[in-house]
């Protein structure tokens, strides 16, 4: 009170019920909890002027806002740590109540055991971290690390080519190098190639010949392959889906020639009944992208899941100074056990989505030539770019519902991408099949009065 009469702005951080705390007797139930609000301060410790009498001001904008802080814990008690742990379990197929597993996973030093878990922020960082570990078989992070093992190699990063040949059909952030990935940054792309400082090469999809004659070529004499970088549905590339058959194949490859593998779960994260979809197609990444979904959209908590043997970098090598932020963590936890205990629902309403995608590519030939995706990440390609636009645009007008025309990609077929909510029904699914028959219908018969 004597903050705010003297003309301070204050944050509230009362005690009682905001503090999580390392107690069995100083713990607020659920009446503390829901009769608390911002204007109020509460205190447990009978000296505090608090104690007796709460206090409680009137509202006023000088007041900022209230903070959550924890006292007493332990580093292992934190939220996050929790939220690493489960993650490790999703990646490994534990149970997180099998403890005596869990700490046998997380001690292990075993090639492609997904034990380590760095929290960043965005899903360019996450992606960035691991290009960097990659580097690090390169080149030295400090000026006084011990020389790289691949010292004086050109690392070659293998990337998901379009269907022509070309960069395009790969998409890992927005930061330089990963945008060099997908052919941007032309003139400094040329500059690093020529000076031998790295190289990027395209390997076409779902093509396992290809695949091995990449490696064959770049992982000898001045070049070494230093990491393949790939989403399994690719959804900056017209939603296509990776065969399991060629994942398998290539990841094996990689794991013969010191390859390391990069599977960018951002997009494809929590849209799987195994939480990771790399699970469903057992294979095992060297690094594991997470991000967009497991908050479920309230925060920015993108993490990269990594081996004990790539853990390269250190404090300042992958550093967001919020990363260890305890409600967001918590959001992501909710998420998580929302989706490992609807996992039926989500294979279920996947399959029926995939169902109803094929079903309208038959059922609309003049328009779509196939359904692509996998899941409740599903694509329609069109064979006509402004048929695509058109398509979105009215889904969106017209029905409120969110289908994006993907149609900027030269190389790639025109196509509306979805995305539905793990919380999709099969009612909602009925719904939108029929507001996409009646857009269809509709562009059919403009079509046929402009004949």
């Amino acid at each position: 009170e004597d903050l705010l009469e003297n003309g301070f702005k204050i944050i509230n951080a009362s005690w009682q019920p905001t503090y999580l705390v390392d107690s069995l007797s100083k713990r607020w139930g659920p009446e503390d909890l829901m009769n608390w609000n911002v204007y109020n301060w509460q205190h447990w410790w009978p000296n505090s002027v608090a104690y007796l009498n709460p206090i409680n001001i009137q509202p006023t904008d000088d007041l900022l806002g209230a903070t959550m802080c924890s006292w007493g814990l332990t580093y292992e008690q934190h939220i996050t740590r929790l939220l690493e742990e489960e993650l490790i379990c999703a990646a490994n197929g534990v149970d997180p109540e099998d403890t005596a597993l869990l700490k046998k996973v997380k001690e292990s030093r075993d090639p492609h055991v997904l034990n380590r878990v760095i929290n960043l922020e965005t899903g360019s960082l996450v992606c960035e971290a691991a290009l960097k570990m990659m580097l690090c078989r390169f080149y030295k992070l400090h000026g006084n690390n011990p020389d790289s093992p691949y010292k004086g190699k050109t690392p070659v990063f293998l990337v998901m080519g379009s269907l022509n040949g070309t960069c395009e059909a790969n998409y890992h952030g927005t930061t330089i190098i990963t945008q060099m990935f997908r052919g941007m940054w032309p003139e400094l792309y040329e500059g690093m190639e020529k000076a031998g400082l790295l190289k990027v090469v395209p390997v076409m999809i779902n093509d396992k010949k290809d695949f091995e004659a990449k490696v064959r070529e770049y992982d000898t004499g001045s070049f070494k392959a230093a990491g393949f970088f790939h989403e399994l549905i690719l959804m900056n590339y017209g939603g296509i889906r990776l065969e399991k058959e060629y994942v398998q194949f290539c990841h094996k490859l990689c794991h013969e020639h010191d390859i390391p593998v990069m599977v960018d779960e951002i997009q494809s994260g929590m849209w799987s009944e195994k939480i990771m979809l790399f699970r469903e197609y057992e294979c095992t990444p060297d690094f594991v992208s997470v991000g967009k979904g497991f908050p479920g959209g309230m925060y920015p908590t993108s993490k990269i899941l990594t081996t004990s043997e790539l853990d390269a970098l250190d404090q300042f090598g992958a550093l967001v100074t919020n990363g260890q932020e305890e409600l967001a963590s918590l959001a992501n936890l909710v998420t998580m056990r929302f989706a490992r205990h609807n996992s039926v629902h989500i294979r279920e309403m996947g399959l029926l989505w995939e169902k109803t995608l094929q079903s309208l590519a038959q059922q609309y030939p003049e328009f779509i030539t196939t359904a692509e995706g996998k899941g409740l990440l599903g694509t329609l390609f069109f064979r006509d770019a402004e048929k695509a636009v058109a398509f979105g645009h009215s889904m969106v007008e017209e029905y409120c519902i969110d289908v994006s025309a993907q149609a900027y990609k030269a190389n790639c077929p025109p196509a509306a991408l979805t995305k539905l909510p793990l919380v999709v029904t099969e009612e909602m699914i009925v719904f939108i099949r029929n507001a996409m028959e009646k857009v269809l219908e509709k562009m059919g018969k403009e079509e046929s009065a402009h004949e």
